[in-house]
């Protein structure tokens, strides 16, 4: 009985005769880290390509954050343009029986975050407590389908329209016009739209935010329209103008939010996949340095007990 070999735990469990335990003992103990390496060695391949692709997207979308940013700084005129009017006109929206409309400002592309939960968590919100308050319920368009696919399950009756091809590039100012376009030609009825998107507050952080644009009845209305001097025919083009201006704003600072929030989140993944990669080698190198110690104790067993 060969007693200094059985009761070695990872060579062998029982007491075996003599000249049997080691063959035995060694076939055991070596085939489970192989297996686990073969293991590792699949998922730290696996991990390193995400890591290459994580960092390729990173440098895209720091390539393309600056055409945004620049894009952002050029589209701020006209969205304080259409500020300023309403601002100066003092309009508001009927207290009683307004109908509010919704243009959630989204778009197709994923991987960013929680940049796009963000404004349907805004909408639901919003939708929500004007629903409590007692109002008519309001009307939801959607620029983009990641929102879209949260949207039509939360408010699935509110939902009236919805636009894709949303964040191929940076938005230009014909995207808002044709979406202007599209909105009143589809004859939703408003008194106020609700522009909700994400304003870029640092290259670290953005904040879902709601714009508001007022209807032409409501410019009518308000208290000094009537200090702008114009054709009465006019106000018509200018509220379509105001909207198409906010769009457009909302549109290229939602794009440049988008962008960033890419960025950082690609960031993230790469600098997560790193750490695992740390992980899985240190892992790696422990098996394959049990492995060795087995098969040395397998050749030592082997030899004394002949």
């Amino acid at each position: 009985m060969n007693f200094r070999a059985a009761t070695r735990p990872a060579l062998a469990t029982a007491l075996s005769v003599r000249g049997a335990v080691a063959p035995v003992a060694g076939f055991h103990a070596s085939a489970a880290p192989q297996a686990s390496l073969r293991e590792l060695e699949a998922r730290l391949k696996s991990v390193k390509n995400i890591e290459k692709i994580t960092k390729s997207m990173k440098m895209i979308a720091a390539t393309r954050l600056g055409r945004a940013q620049r894009a952002m700084d050029s589209a701020v005129a006209f969205g304080n343009a259409s500020e300023e009017l309403f601002k100066q006109s003092e309009v508001e929206a009927p207290k009683e029986g307004g109908r509010d409309l919704f243009v959630v400002v989204s778009s197709d592309r994923g991987l960013c975050g929680g940049i796009h939960s963000s404004v349907s968590k805004k909408t639901r919100a919003a939708v929500a407590k004007l629903t409590k308050a007692g109002g008519e319920e309001p009307s939801v368009v959607v620029l983009g389908d990641k929102a879209k696919a949260q949207l039509s399950r939360a408010l699935p009756k509110n939902l009236v329209l919805s636009f894709n091809q949303i964040g191929k590039g940076v938005p230009t100012y014909e995207d808002a016009l044709a979406i202007t376009s599209t909105i009143l030609k589809a004859d939703i009825p408003f008194d106020k739209i609700n522009i909700v998107y994400n304003k870029y507050v640092s290259s670290l952080s953005f904040e879902s935010v709601i714009s508001t644009v007022y209807s032409e009845k409501s410019l009518l209305e308000a208290p000094k329209f009537g200090a702008y001097e114009m054709d009465e025919s006019l106000s018509k083009d200018l509220a379509e103008f105001s909207l198409t201006n906010s769009i457009f704003y909302t549109l290229v600072e939602g794009h440049a939010s988008e962008i960033n929030s890419r960025r950082n989140a690609m960031d993230n993944a790469s600098k997560n996949a790193g750490d695992m990669i740390t992980n899985l080698n240190l892992l790696y190198n422990r098996g394959r340095q049990a492995k060795i110690t087995n098969e040395l104790i397998d050749i030592i067993t082997g030899a004394s007990s002949l």
